[in-house]
């Protein structure tokens, strides 16, 4: 809207434009009044005035000082004459004169007289009213068509003068009916007139287009009023921002908020509250705390809503410290919380998993006898099912749904969450479906809940459709996605999981870091070599940290994959390209770097080996002792041991004495081997390289002492056995139970029952449990000496024991018994009672009976 002023139209414009000419009016019969205390103009150029402003709070001042106690009284004294004067006007009692209240009563009845004329109803009037009067009788006016219409017949009255007093009245009752037009005209009326408008008129104007919603000519009509240095009172800026906020429009409050504090204007209580919520609204945290302590620096005292908003934002920003701080703050005040800083606070102590801090918070709201919501019981449930409180979190859920309370989608979702948590995925649906019966509008949050059941189920179409029905509020979000793909992956359907990954390609979604590692484990379960690097440099580029698994996975596919993967020498970023590194070599070099990256590496040579897939891992041990690095010597020894299990003695060998040639030493790696040429049937290479260790002094693994003594024995070979339990006994190579007794049964084989007596005496007297193979063995080497009785005091021993005694001991005592050829009467009774026991051991072992022991 322009502001400039036009040439006055009115006869009587011209000397209303002179600075110096000013219209005064007296109150009645007082002559202390009779200076200009109703001024239209000012002699030191300042705004028009509808009071003299500094008399006015010198008043206010003196009235203000004196006190409860003070003898001059807050009216205004008068003499004699003037009281009697004021006693013989015609107010009568009214606060203005008789004619005053007949003329605005007459005006007011043209309301009911659509065709009234103005000039007859007020031709009465004429030459009694003053120019103050007639501002008064316009002001009282109730319709604005009244008021336009006196305004118009006011103006041809002798006594008017331009003044923007009677505009700001006018525009004050266009504004009040929402007539902005008429207040437009009327505004650019004032300015014709050579009327300056004065703070009051603008900011009148200013609060009938905020009042109305029209906010951009409000801030169109503020930068011009700005623009001529005209500063709006506060209760203007209040209205204005007040008006901003309700539509939503929290950048217009900042920055009037902003230009404002430029013009020096002092905020209220009121002024603080708004911005506040509009900071908080636009999520700048900081800015809003600022504002927060200016406020309480000028002594106000901030309202609830205030501290609730603030609080919540800070949850919202991780600055629980100082959520906390503000609530506590606020119950030093005594405000008691609302509703929603309660669950704000809630929902903080929830993701701080400070349950206890939130169960006393509830205790609290119940001695305040504040009600709690559907929203403060779901968080509830969620910290039921944190704490693994399920019945609490049922129960809870019922006592909503008596309450009539159950309403809300999430609530619904919190329970069935718990559910899913507890793996009652079935409990689950049964909530959802029970949302759904009651018409309980979905969204997407009751669908990602149907989502992860369904995953969990592995029931892929109601999974896929779930995801479907979730696609129809907009895309998916990363957790979705990620789900639905692992489920895919996880029953084979890779096709599925390439046309889903392709679809977030094609609508170029962001992935998170858990959403690559599973598209990354995609790529390489499908051997899809350039979809992996490209990805791998993606991911490298956008700064997200990779994990352990997924890099064990790409590196696995170059092994699946390894004659591409060697032959390729395109890189994954200009270091390969200078040091001409494979692929492979490249993300073994990224996985090394990581903590615990040699240890996972290793593992997953140990994995394949297992497997079967020795090419794989002999892949993946060729590219690390390549870069020097050697693998641990667990999953040498165990590739080592799967070529001897697949009779390949050679690439044992080869390996063996490749790591020995890089890494001297390594006692796995030599018992490794030692198992090897046992299962490859060269037990003299094995007793050589075994008698290599015990020279070299390295440690012995009794599994692989055991598997040697044992094919050394299964060959005859029993000087070097004898040899070999020798050397254990004398360096004091820890043994086990297995390994003392594949050493008495070497021995017992081997004839030397005397041997077999004393390794068995070196095992009791070291303390070594004794198993029931132990015993038998015991027996046979007692009973092959002929020392029956020998044999049954070991069979006592195990029974003293509490071993359990199975049917070879059994066997082996009655074919001792019958080689025995004697029939005594404790012979039959142990005879007698070894049967009673063997029928019970038949009759309870699914194993067929044999009974040519009995013969």
């Amino acid at each position: 809207m322009a502001m400039a002023a036009a040439a006055p139209h009115a006869p009587m414009a011209a000397a209303a434009a002179s600075a110096n000419v000013s219209i005064t009016c007296s109150s009645y019969g007082d002559d202390e009044c009779a200076t200009s205390s109703w001024s239209l103009s000012s002699p030191h150029g300042r705004p028009y005035r509808r009071l003299l402003h500094d008399e006015a709070q010198r008043l206010r001042r003196a009235r203000r000082s004196q006190g409860p106690g003070a003898d001059t009284p807050r009216w205004v004294r008068r003499t004699t004459d003037q009281m009697s004067r004021y006693v013989e006007d015609d107010r009568a009692g009214h606060v203005y004169g008789r004619h005053v209240v007949a003329a605005v009563r007459a005006v007011r009845a043209t309301a009911s007289r659509p065709s009234a004329d103005m000039r007859q109803a007020m031709a009465s009037f004429i030459t009694k009213l003053t120019f103050r009067e007639m501002c008064v009788v316009l002001r009282e006016q109730r319709g604005w068509r009244q008021a336009r219409d006196f305004f118009a017949w006011m103006k041809l009255q002798m006594c008017y003068e331009p003044s923007v007093v009677a505009y700001t009245i006018l525009l004050r009752l266009y504004g009040r009916v929402g007539k902005i037009k008429l207040a437009e005209e009327t505004f650019l009326e004032m300015l014709e007139v050579g009327c300056e408008p004065d703070a009051v008129a603008c900011g009148t104007l200013l609060c009938a287009y905020a009042q109305w919603g029209r906010h951009k000519d409000m801030m169109l009509f503020y930068s011009a009023v700005r623009s001529r240095d005209i500063v709006p009172p506060i209760s203007v800026y209040n209205y204005m921002i007040s008006s901003l906020q309700k539509q939503k429009l929290h950048g217009k409050v900042i920055q009037v908020w902003k230009q404002m504090l430029e013009a020096g204007v002092l905020p209220t209580q009121f002024t603080y509250t708004v911005v506040i919520s509009s900071y908080v609204k636009e999520d700048l945290l900081e800015e809003a705390m600022g504002i927060f302590g200016e406020m309480r620096r000028y002594r106000f005292v901030p309202e609830e809503a205030t501290y609730s908003l603030l609080i919540s934002l800070s949850s919202k920003h991780g600055e629980g410290e100082q959520a906390l701080r503000l609530f506590e703050e606020m119950r030093a005040q005594g405000i008691v919380p609302s509703n929603y800083t309660c669950a704000s606070l809630l929902a903080l102590y929830y993701k701080n998993e400070d349950y206890s801090k939130a169960l006393a918070l509830f205790s609290e709201m119940e001695n305040n006898k504040i009600v709690p919501d559907e929203v403060i019981y779901g968080i509830l449930i969620r910290i039921y099912g944190k704490l693994g409180l399920y019945e609490d979190a049922q129960h809870t859920f019922e006592e909503i749904e008596k309450a009539d309370l159950l309403s809300d989608e999430q609530t619904y979702v919190a329970m069935a969450q718990v559910h899913m948590n507890v793996g009652h995925y079935d409990r689950g649906l049964e909530v959802l479906e029970s949302m759904r019966t009651r018409n309980v509008k979905p969204s997407h949050f009751s669908y990602s809940a149907l989502l992860r059941c369904y995953v969990a189920k592995e029931d892929m179409a109601a999974a896929e459709d779930s995801f479907r029905a979730l696609s129809k509020y907009g895309r998916p979000d990363v957790f979705c996605c990620n789900d639905l793909l692992r489920l895919y992956i996880r029953l084979g359907h890779l096709e599925k999981a390439r046309a889903l990954v392709l679809k977030m390609r094609q609508d170029d979604f962001q992935l998170d870091d858990d959403l690559y590692m599973t598209v990354m484990e995609l790529y390489c379960k499908s051997s899809m070599i350039d979809d992996s690097e490209k990805l791998f440099k993606e991911i490298q580029r956008s700064g997200k940290p990779l994990k352990i698994p997924t890099m064990l996975s790409l590196i696995e596919m170059y092994a699946r994959n390894r004659t591409r993967g060697i032959q390729k020498e395109q890189s994954l970023s200009k270091a390969i390209e200078e040091t001409g590194s494979s692929a492979a070599g490249m993300a073994l070099k990224f996985l090394l770097d990581m903590p615990g990256g040699l240890s996972s590496v290793s593992q997953l040579i140990s994995k394949l080996a297992r497997e079967g897939s020795t090419d794989e891992a002999k892949f993946i041990y060729d590219q690390l002792t390549e870069m020097g690095i050697k693998p641990d010597d667990s999953a040498i020894a165990t590739l080592i041991v799967q070529y001897g299990q697949a009779k390949q003695l050679e690439q044992a060998k080869e390996l063996f004495e490749s790591t020995l040639a890089s890494f001297p030493g390594g006692a796995h790696v030599y018992n490794a081997m030692v198992d090897a040429f046992c299962k490859c049937g060269k037990t003299e290479d094995a007793y050589h390289l075994f008698m290599e260790m015990v020279v070299q002094g390295s440690n012995r693994d009794p599994v692989t002492v055991s598997i040697l003594v044992t094919h050394l024995t299964k060959h005859g070979k029993f000087q070097e056995v004898e040899n070999i339990v020798h050397s254990c006994f004398r360096d004091e190579v820890q043994l086990d139970t297995v390994l003392y007794n594949t050493f008495i049964k070497s021995m017992l084989e081997s004839g030397k029952l005397h041997s077999a007596i004393s390794i068995y005496d070196c095992m009791v007297s070291a303390g070594i449990s004794r198993s029931m193979q132990t015993f038998n063995i015991m027996i046979s080497v007692y009973g092959k000496g002929g020392k029956l009785d020998k044999a049954v005091e070991m069979f006592d021993t195990a029974q003293d024991l509490g071993l359990p005694i199975d049917e070879k001991i059994y066997t082996n005592m009655l074919s001792l018994y019958g080689k025995a050829g004697a029939v005594k009467k404790s012979i039959k009774t142990f005879f007698l009672i070894c049967f009673a026991h063997y029928l019970c051991f038949l009759l309870s072992s699914p194993k067929p009976m044999n009974f040519h022991i009995f013969r």
